[in-house]
Parts: C-alpha cells; structure tokens; sequence
C-alpha cells in the first residue's frame, strides 16, 4: 500500500539527508565504530543543514517546525544505511522536547542555538547500575544549598555519554516524598565533579558513545533546574512517549531495510541450482515477514498522526514500542538465516543489524514493561498479595 503520510516537502527533506549521509557519513562509520565514537564534526554539518533540532523556535535558531514525520526520515534514512553511531535520535526526539517545554527564557537562549548547531550535544541520564525500567528505583540524590544544588550520584547506559557537553540528570531532590520527589538538573561539560566513566563496550552500536558518568559533590546553579522542582518524574512520563515512538521508527525502518536486502539476496544466491528465493519455505518467510512490516507501517503512520495531533497517549506509545521492536528482532533474525553462513560475517549488513537490534527491546522501557503499561490501561491491575492465615 502507498503512504499517504508523506507530502512533497518531506521528499525534499529526505533527499536532503540521503545526500548528507552518503557525503559525511557513510565513507567514516567504519572508522567511527572502531573509534567507539563518532566525530563531533558531523554534529555540526548536520546542524548546519537544519538536521538536528528541528522544533526549536525561529528565534532560538530552529526551524520552528513540531512535526514529527521529519524525525521519523531522519531515523529511517540513518537505519537505511547502518548509521547506528549518530546519536542524532536522542538530541532530537528525546531531549529537545525537554529543552523545548521547559526551560525558561534565559535557559532557551543559552542553550537552545547551540543544540541547534551541533555544537552542544546532548544527554539524558536516567538509568542506573541499580535501577533501570523502575525509574522510582533511581538513587542519585541533589540537595539545596543556597543558590546551588549538590547533586551526587551515578548513571549507567547513557548514549551520548562520552560526547555530551549538557545533560539533563534525573535526581531525587526529597526522599520523603516518593515520585513527587524527583528534579531534573542540567550538567554541562565542565561541571567540578561531574566524571566520565567508561565509554561502555557493547554487542552492537559500536559507534554510539553509551557511558558510564559520575557525580561528586557537584554543585549546580539552581537556574540549571529544569521545569518545576519535585515534578520531575511527571516530566519524564510526559516525554516518554515520543521516546518511544522514536525507538518504533527505527525499529520499523530497520525491519524493512533488512528485509527488502533479504528479498534481493533471495533473488541472487543460489542452491542446487535454482534461486533460494524459487523454494516455497522461502517465499514463505518472505511473504509473512512481508506482511508483519506492512502491518507495522500501517501502524507506525497512524501513530505519528496522532502525535502530531496531540492524541498519542502513554499506552499508545507502548504498545508501538514493543511490538515493533519484538518484531525487528524477528524479522532481523529471520533474514540472518536467510542469509545462511554469509548472514554471520559482519561485513554483510544484516549481520551488524542483527547486534545492533538487539537492545531494542530493552532500552526506552523493555517489553515486560511496556505490556504492564498496555495491561493496567485495560483495567487489569496487578494481584494483591493474599493475606497470611
């Protein structure tokens, strides 16, 4: 079926950034990968193109453009081509709302332009060693002191870690007060007491930085706090959906750009002298993995136009996020196999897609979490522990 989401601008805007990718991008993700990082240079050329940001205010230096049909080519064009390094997702979809929604005059002008340009990169520092998905689990803490907070603490997992020159850090402000007890704080590079550990080796996204960072006694300004003090936990849950729907995105874009490279090594690669694609358990596969993606677009499109709309709701979100993610694991492992021996050497791409898929399902909230959100909407609570005789 043909998109109906898309419009003429939206084409010129993905042509756009298939130019950026095969120019800056491409030819140095290899390098990137065994770097364990990429280069902060490509931060700025995309910024100077107008690919990072984009709902910023004009007089912020943004385009001033809420429309998330942008950041969804971005992330397909990226997944397109196995970018997986560039942490462009998290700068646009996960903290500019932040920096967006709730930062005061003074905060937009400071820091806002540089987001936009690409030469402060961003980070939001949730999880810890001790607490991932149970957010009310988190244990770094902050507390006043005159016109600065010492927040103590640290944080685990964190994309753009080693890169980033500003992040925003969930921290408990009153630990009498449950949820209503979280602020979040804005570190910047530089910060006395605020470390890097290390830049975390994983099974895939190689040239994503994901780091370790540490918090000592580090005193930040009471202008770096952010929205209102005590409703950081209700920031948090207003965000996350369009976290989500970022993770979704690209866990579709993923599973069509494998599977649309799997089809064409069907065609091409052969046993006992005919096309494996010619055997009926291939088109099999094939055709449900086919139709399982068609199905996640299908999805994928309504569920943008409802975020544009202002109607994407927390459950909405989680059911995009864990079954399109359930299935780029499937479709992805599926291909590999496909693939036969050639799917296991990493210099084809659906065996780096296949590492690089994996954490999926887990970061942004994992699938057990995310089918509790889905199962409470309906009504159906959690069992209370039966009482001892």
């Amino acid at each position: 079926m043909q998109s109906a989401l898309y419009e003429a601008e939206h084409e010129a805007f993905r042509a756009m950034v298939r130019d950026f990718l095969a120019k800056e991008v491409v030819p140095h993700h290899a390098a990137w990968e065994e770097a364990g990082v990429v280069d902060r240079a490509v931060w700025l050329r995309a910024g100077a193109l107008g690919l990072l940001a984009m709902d910023v205010p004009e007089e912020y230096g943004g385009a001033g453009v809420a429309d998330f049909r942008y950041n969804a080519i971005l992330s397909a064009e990226i997944t397109r081509v196995g970018a997986s390094g560039l942490g462009f997702a998290l700068q646009n979809d996960v903290v500019a709302p932040y920096l967006v929604g709730l930062t005061t005059e003074e905060q937009k002008r400071r820091w806002l332009p540089g987001v936009v340009s690409g030469e402060i990169i961003t980070a939001i520092a949730m999880t810890e060693p001790g607490a991932g998905s149970d957010l009310q689990g988190l244990r770094t803490t902050a507390r006043r002191d005159g016109d600065e907070w010492v927040l103590n603490g640290s944080k685990t997992f964190i994309t753009n870690g080693i890169n980033a020159d500003l992040v925003i850090v969930v921290a408990r402000t009153d630990p009498d007060a449950g949820a209503r007890g979280f602020s979040l704080l804005v570190v910047e590079r530089g910060m006395p007491g605020f470390e890097r550990g290390r830049n975390l080796d994983k099974i895939g996204l190689k040239a994503q930085d994901t780091a370790e960072l540490f918090f000592e006694d580090v005193r930040v300004p009471a202008a770096n706090l952010l929205g209102t003090e005590g409703r950081g936990f209700v920031h948090l849950m207003e965000n996350l959906p369009q976290e989500r729907l970022s993770i979704a995105a690209g866990a579709v874009a993923s599973s069509r750009t494998v599977l649309d490279l799997t089809v064409e090594h069907c065609k091409t690669r052969t046993a006992f002298g005919r096309p494996i694609g010619a055997f009926q358990n291939t088109r099999f596969e094939l055709a449900e993995m086919h139709t399982e993606v068609s199905i996640a677009e299908t999805y994928l499109e309504k569920a943008i136009t409802e975020h544009n709309a202002g109607r994407f709701t927390a459950e909405d979100a989680a059911m995009a996020k864990w079954w399109t993610t359930e299935l780029q694991k499937r479709v992805v492992d599926r291909c590999l196999q496909l693939h036969g021996g050639y799917g296991y050497m990493l210099e084809y791409p659906v065996a780096k897609a296949f590492l690089d898929a994996r954490i999926q399902t887990i970061y942004g909230g994992t699938t057990e979490i995310m089918k509790e959100i889905v199962g409470r909407s309906l009504g159906v609570g959690a069992d209370r522990p039966r009482s001892r005789p």
